[in-house]
């Protein structure tokens, strides 16, 4: 069974932002019907104080599908809700104009008056910033803005209201449907550049493969480029020679025999150096790559004056871990730190991205993950543990003994 609190962190950020934004505003649903539906038939009573709350309830709920349909478009999941906007706008006019006439004719006394004039307020505040969340051109907000209090004012002004009192109606649809207009633009304004940024750190991450691909497949090309075109011109020399019976054929075979057999010397002298990972390189490119896919990272620590061999299985482990960070977790901090004390080295690597970061890469590929890891730790005794630890926290913990050489300082 999933843990509790699984399937929140199981989310990538953006995923989680957008999860936050599209209850925020179903959030801003309940919050109409309570401040507003609930007060009204407080204020009211009965029966006009239930139909107000009815009204309310209707906005809210119109209001939610309305919210939710404008962000999946927003995020291109679905065509422009234009026919829920409009019945957004209908409703929200309706019951506005409604809730105004109520409050300047009403027999009920103040406490109805009251009631039915924050339902006005409410419902066009809530009405204009949802509708200009399905809004395509954000130029067009501010008509949305001021077709509800231009419509207002001429709906207080049929009404009979006095001029003072219908430029009072006008300001206050004005400043309520402004502000909540700015906080939904906002809020898909913010929903927008976390997926990009999301999208951007993974770009970065790619290309930092692709590049490590490129520098590989250049290494090969400058070994076997020479190479094969002299074993290819010698062959073909030969060949001539062959055919016509001269003994310097033989010559030449052998030196192609001997071309290859350093070609192939060559090409495992690149892949044992592409195999076997340098600790400072690997630290250093490790903060670099992590820095580059928007991760802050802290590297402590020096490799200096360790032997080959332990450098090369901890490097292996920076490597690993790093990528880990990049395509399984959901970190904003990594601290890598190296240390000498007790006779062994301690390779510490943390972060704060549990979610898919701690699983690894799926098991059964050998010579990859943190199985690929504990093998190559065993070749110099060395151990490995990883897991979560604390709060949100992923650590590989990786201990290498060290031969008696004298080494005994602490390195960070």
């Amino acid at each position: 069974m999933r843990r509790p609190g699984g399937w929140w962190r199981g989310k990538s950020t953006p995923a989680k932002v957008e999860t936050y934004t599209r209850w925020s505003f179903h959030f801003f649903g309940v919050t109409e019907v309570a401040a507003i539906g609930v007060a009204a038939l407080g204020q009211a009573g009965s029966p006009i104080g239930v139909w107000l709350l009815l009204a309310v309830c209707v906005h809210a709920a119109l209001m939610m599908v309305t919210a939710s349909r404008a962000l999946d478009w927003t995020r291109g999941r679905r065509e422009q809700p234009v026919r829920t906007l409009w019945a957004m706008a209908a409703v929200s006019a309706a019951i506005a104009t409604a809730a105004l006439a109520l409050s300047e004719y009403s027999p009920g006394g103040e406490d109805v008056e009251a009631a039915a004039g924050a339902v006005f307020g409410g419902v066009t505040a809530f009405g204009a910033g949802t509708i200009a969340l399905g809004v395509g051109d954000r130029r067009r907000v501010p008509a949305v803005i001021g077709g509800f209090a231009g419509g207002a004012g001429a709906v207080a002004a049929l009404l009979g209201l006095s001029a003072t009192a219908t430029l009072v109606t006008m300001l206050v649809v004005l400043l309520g449907s402004g502000f909540f207009a700015f906080t939904a633009m906002f809020s898909v304004w913010l929903l927008n550049a976390v997926y990009e940024l999301d999208a951007g750190r993974e770009t970065r991450a790619r290309l930092a493969v692709a590049e490590e691909r490129l520098r590989f497949g250049r290494d090969l090309h400058d070994v076997l480029g020479r190479n094969l075109a002299v074993i290819a011109l010698k062959s073909e020399l030969a060949v001539q020679l062959a055919r016509r019976e001269r003994p310097e054929a033989l010559e030449q075979m052998v030196e192609v025999q001997r071309i290859a057999q350093e070609s192939q010397r060559e090409v495992r002298d690149v892949v044992r150096g592409y195999r076997e990972a340098d600790l400072g390189v690997e630290l250093a490119g490790a903060k670099g790559v992590l820095t580059a896919a928007g991760i802050d990272c802290e590297v402590a620590g020096e490799a200096d004056g360790l032997p080959d061999e332990v450098q090369s299985a901890l490097g292996w482990v920076v490597r690993e871990a790093t990528t880990n960070v990049l395509r399984h977790g959901d970190a904003g901090r990594c601290v890598v730190g190296l240390r000498v004390a007790e006779g062994q080295v301690v390779l510490t690597v943390r972060n704060d991205g549990v979610g898919g970061g701690a699983d690894g890469p799926a098991p059964g590929h050998g010579g990859s993950g943190l199985a690929g890891l504990r093998e190559r730790l065993a070749a110099v005794d060395g151990t490995l543990e990883a897991g979560p630890v604390g709060k949100g926290e992923f650590r590989v913990v990786a201990q290498v003994p060290l031969a008696a050489s004298g080494v005994s300082e602490v390195l960070a």
